[in-house]
């Protein structure tokens, strides 16, 4: 099978299911077009059936789940203004219901279903996921990793169980995955949003399928936590030594990670203690929540009902983006700058040449005009790629644009990895390994803000690799491309690039200025809204 550039937010996994977006499931919630008791029921019919073989849920949240979307459908019924009504989601890890992102989406209407899998305590390594019975699986190849840390939740997202789902990423712990399962991923500013992370390398993220439904996430977050009165800490600002959320119990990290793709961050409240709260309608009482059983089956009213709300869009996902309105709202040609390995990764051919063929797709259709160094993907910095893996179009693809020039000053990173490290273990590292940390920290700070004073986005792929098998990453860092964002706080987010040989998804990071999300995601929008990904060819019969 050749590589592809092609993954339509559209293109479902073997066994996977067609799903709305979170946007049109709430505004057929709203119109009282669907209720969100059926939503839920046939997203608990759909856990069920995937479950045994995916385990992307460490608990799922059955009774909790019904019990909250009756309390939605009365909300609507009683004229509540709800943007995310009866929208069910999955919330990263068991603790994830204190993190503040996921109290603003219940009180915005969503409907957590369950806890999503997230590496297991101990591991060496975080891009991988546990859940309730077994290790988490690729939707789109099982003996391959979802990645990690939000394991569960790009899984989930990926193989239609859910449209939306919470993540944290600590090291690039919601691109990796988002990447790798072929979902969109968004990191946003270090310190924009509330974060139990000690360190504040860790920052709120969330998986979809749709950027739309990722916009409608962070318009719901930011005005929960803006909010006079909200008692969240965080907003307004970019810096990321801003005060964090407390973590009073001092354990909230899932696990510990010496050789992660992220970290399983366990966000609370501040001043909140004790077990993870069943889903409750916004300013109600909550129980504790335990385990919940399997979904039952849907209904046959509740399938219908689910399939008269799928029928508008199940033909064109780039209409259920709001097409027209993604592109507007992007000032382009935004400038942007592509780079295979930031100046030091370790990029395999495949990725970087479908991240890059993907770029330049953008670039075809107007919505960036690529600057500074756009040289060919490189296995190790500044060794060429052999010529059948230089980047390229498909046979489909518009023609080539002429290489731009080389940048006077090319972007060359210092390896954030070891900084990374020794900022994780602080305070226990070595005073002169932490000093030696912060000035490589500040170094890339300068080199950062000297590329975003010329550009508007710097482009590369996701990951220096395809996803692992489960027996782990071996000597290699997924992290490679994108921890260094996590250090200098930089909001960034993964989209569908294509499929390298072995039909697993490749991911385009795309990064931005501090507090330039909106940005972000309105370019995500965008280059769904012009079909930069056409459809997956099938595999050929074996």
């Amino acid at each position: 099978m050749r590589p592809h550039t092609s993954l339509p937010p559209d293109s479902l996994p073997p066994n996977g299911f067609p799903t709305p977006s979170a946007v049109r499931i709430a505004a057929a919630v709203r119109a009282r077009e669907l209720s969100a008791v059926d939503v839920v029921a046939d997203t608990l019919a759909r856990i069920e059936q995937a479950e045994p073989a995916l385990c992307a849920f460490v608990e799922v949240w059955a009774e909790e789940a019904s019990r909250r979307a009756a309390e939605v459908d009365a909300q609507v019924a009683a004229g509540v203004w709800l943007p995310l009504a009866g929208v069910p989601i999955g919330v990263k890890g068991r603790a994830g219901l204190r993190a503040a992102a996921a109290r603003a989406l219940v009180a915005a209407g969503c409907v957590p279903v369950g806890a999503t899998s997230v590496p297991g305590p101990g591991t060496p390594w975080q891009t991988w996921g546990l859940g309730a019975g077994g290790r988490t699986v690729n939707p789109w190849r099982a003996d391959r990793t979802p990645g990690g840390s939000s394991a569960g939740s790009a899984a989930a997202v990926a193989a239609g169980l859910v449209p939306m789902a919470t993540g944290t990423d600590g090291a690039g712990s919601v691109r990796i995955p988002a990447a790798w399962c072929g979902v969109v991923g968004l990191k946003t500013t270090n310190g924009r949003l509330p974060s139990a992370d000690r360190t504040g390398l860790a920052a709120a993220g969330v998986l979809t399928r749709y950027a739309s439904d990722a916009a409608a996430y962070w318009r719901c977050v930011t005005a929960a936590v803006d909010a006079p009165g909200s008692g969240d800490v965080g907003g307004g600002g970019a810096e990321r030594d801003r005060q964090k959320e407390p973590d009073p119990a001092g354990t909230a990290q899932e696990a510990e990670a010496t050789r992660p793709a992220g970290t399983s961050e366990a966000p609370r409240a501040a001043g909140t203690a004790g077990t993870v709260e069943a889903p409750r309608a916004a300013g109600t009482a909550g129980t504790a929540g335990t385990a919940g059983t399997p979904g039952r089956a849907g209904t046959a009213g509740s399938a219908r009902a689910v399939a008269r709300a799928e029928a508008p869009y199940a033909a064109g996902a780039a209409q259920a983006v709001g097409a027209a309105q993604a592109v507007g709202d992007v000032p382009a040609p935004l400038t942007a700058l592509w780079s295979a390995d930031l100046g030091f990764a370790d990029t395999d051919p495949q990725p970087a040449a479908i991240a890059h063929s993907a770029a330049l797709r953008l670039a075809d259709a107007g919505l960036i005009r690529l600057a500074g160094v756009v040289r060919p993907p490189v296995r190790r910095a500044n060794a060429p790629v052999p010529g059948d893996a230089a980047p390229s179009h498909t046979a489909n693809a518009p023609a080539r644009h002429p290489e731009p020039q080389p940048h006077p000053r090319p972007l060359r990173l210092e390896d954030p990895g070891p900084a990374w490290l020794a900022l994780r273990a602080a305070p226990d590292a070595d005073p002169a390994i932490l000093q030696a940390a912060q000035e490589l920290r500040a170094e890339n700070d300068r080199r950062l803000a000297a590329l975003f004073a010329g550009a508007d986005l710097l482009l590369t792929p996701t990951t220096p690799n395809a996803p692992h098998g489960h027996d782990g990453p071996g000597d290699r860092y997924s992290t490679a491309l994108t921890w260094a964002f996590n250090l200098s706080g930089h909001p960034a987010i993964s989209i569908p690039a294509g499929f390298d040989a072995d039909g697993c998804p490749v991911g385009l990071h795309l990064v931005a200025r501090h507090g330039e999300e909106a940005l972000l995601l309105r370019m995500a929008g965008a280059a769904e809204a012009v079909r930069i990904h056409p459809a997956r060819a099938p595999e050929a019969p074996a």
